[in-house]
């Protein structure tokens, strides 16, 4: 089995960061917030990484110039999550060891979350491990569903969820391990049958699930990674959090 990859989905305009730079590039404690995301991988012992450009990839590519081992795919139109994996097949087609995909906007993600993700594929060699958190506000956030023997049965989004399954404190913070091969035959297989007329890389889990594929959720992330960077807010308390770990005020 080969070493592990990355993909990194940094294709995103960030529109509510009241901004003109990518998402990605916007700054907290004097750094873009994917150097963070690129660091922890590395530390995690991830040495090739994919990055799923799109709004103003120039500027993404010159900003990580520095960085080895990087590859980028372009994504021209943001049509979702599952299709900036889409974009990246080429990069991606060969490999045969796992790809953990995350979010380029997550400079809270730890790599000890994800050694242990990896640590968990290398152990089970499942065909996807997904990283969740158990949050003591999941409102909004989708809630993982597990079976009465504790196996994940599914990703059910909070607008579609029943009463019961609402009271689920586990969630999804799309951060993945895949097996690469697994995850390959199943990006044909997306649609973009929902509301936003996109492509969710969240579906993909099910897919392997209908095939009797082994889908495991692991919840080893931290309260702390929660925050991810959507509005100036969620960028502030970012840099509070960071603060905080740091032993600044």
């Amino acid at each position: 089995m080969s070493a592990p990859i990355a993909v990194v989905l940094a294709a995103g305009k960030g529109t509510r960061m009241k901004s003109d730079l990518p998402k990605v590039l916007c700054q907290a404690n004097g750094r873009p917030l994917v150097e963070y995301v690129l660091d922890s991988l590395r530390a995690a012992g991830v040495e090739k990484i994919v990055v799923v450009v799109g709004y103003k990839a120039d500027d993404v590519k010159q900003q990580l110039a520095s960085y080895g081992n990087l590859e980028f795919a372009l994504q021209t139109e943001q049509l979702g999550t599952g299709h900036a994996v889409m974009m990246c097949r080429d990069n991606i087609v060969a490999h045969d060891g796992g790809i953990v995909v995350v979010a380029g906007d997550s400079p809270m993600l730890q790599s000890e979350s994800i050694r242990a993700l990896l640590d968990e594929y290398h152990a089970t060699e499942p065909a996807c491990v997904l990283g969740t958190l158990l949050h003591e506000n999941p409102s909004g956030l989708g809630r993982i569903v597990r079976d009465s023997d504790g196996n994940f049965t599914g990703i059910v989004e909070e607008k579609d969820a029943t009463d019961d399954q609402r009271k689920i404190n586990e969630v999804n913070m799309s951060t993945y391990v895949f097996d690469g091969q697994k995850l390959i035959g199943t990006l044909d297989r997306l649609d973009s049958d929902n509301s936003q007329n996109e492509y969710y890389i969240t579906d993909v889990p099910a897919i392997l699930l209908s095939d009797s594929e082994d889908v495991r959720a692991l919840p080893v992330l931290k309260p702390i990674e929660a925050l991810s960077v959507n509005t100036v807010e969620h960028l502030a308390a970012v840099e509070q959090a960071m603060n905080e770990l740091t032993g600044k005020s």
